[in-house]
């Protein structure tokens, strides 16, 4: 009998996929292709809500019943924290404790972590009027957190970052809000994830 895979995808109003449909969210688009490669996949338990920071996140995961182990679980926070103009330090210490937590409930197989880096919203009409400069440099900087914090856990990291910042350019990357991504866009992160998975994980 095929092993049916269980994914548990923490994260904010990315990871939701706010402002376009949940077939469009990029855990969605994760199971679809990971089911079209083969694999039985059970739908992906999200816990995220738009809007969330870290602590928020982690009230979340607090609030939830979720099963002991996933074979699968990703995590992207942080923008929220951004946003709010909290401090980078608390980021560090809180994103700590969720991965720390995220490879818990990943039985503690760092292969299966996936970490994925802070979209850049700076760039996008939603940010006209402010310093979109110093947006992008915040960013950097959270995400410089997120990714030094997965290199010192050896958990899996895709910077999705670059790729945000064509919608500078590109309209049809960005959802009807102007701010969130796409379901286009989202295809990109899921093509990435589950590539990741498939080469890393389900090899």
């Amino acid at each position: 009998m095929l092993k049916t895979y269980a994914y548990l995808a923490l994260g904010d109003s990315y990871t939701i996929g706010e402002g376009v449909p949940v077939y469009e969210n990029f855990p969605y688009q994760t199971v679809q292709l990971l089911r079209n490669a083969g694999y039985a996949v059970a739908a992906a338990e999200i816990v995220a809500k738009t809007g969330w920071t870290t602590d928020e996140l982690q009230a979340g995961i607090n609030n939830s019943r979720l099963l002991p182990v996933y074979d699968i679980v990703s995590l992207l926070i942080g923008v929220n924290n951004q946003y709010r103009g909290r401090r980078i330090d608390e980021y560090e210490q809180q994103f700590e404790t969720l991965l720390q937590q995220a490879l818990r409930l990943a039985g503690d197989q760092t292969e299966r972590v996936f970490v994925l880096s802070i979209p850049d919203w700076g760039i996008t009409p939603f940010a006209s009027g402010r310093d979109g400069a110093a947006i992008t440099r915040e960013i950097d900087a959270f995400n410089a957190v997120n990714k030094q914090m997965a290199g010192k856990y050896a958990v899996n990291y895709i910077d999705i970052t670059p790729g945000t910042r064509l919608a500078a350019n590109d309209p049809s990357l960005l959802a009807a809000d102007q701010l969130h991504p796409s379901g286009k866009e989202y295809t990109l992160w899921a093509g990435k994830l589950a590539g990741m998975i498939l080469s890393d994980l389900l090899k």
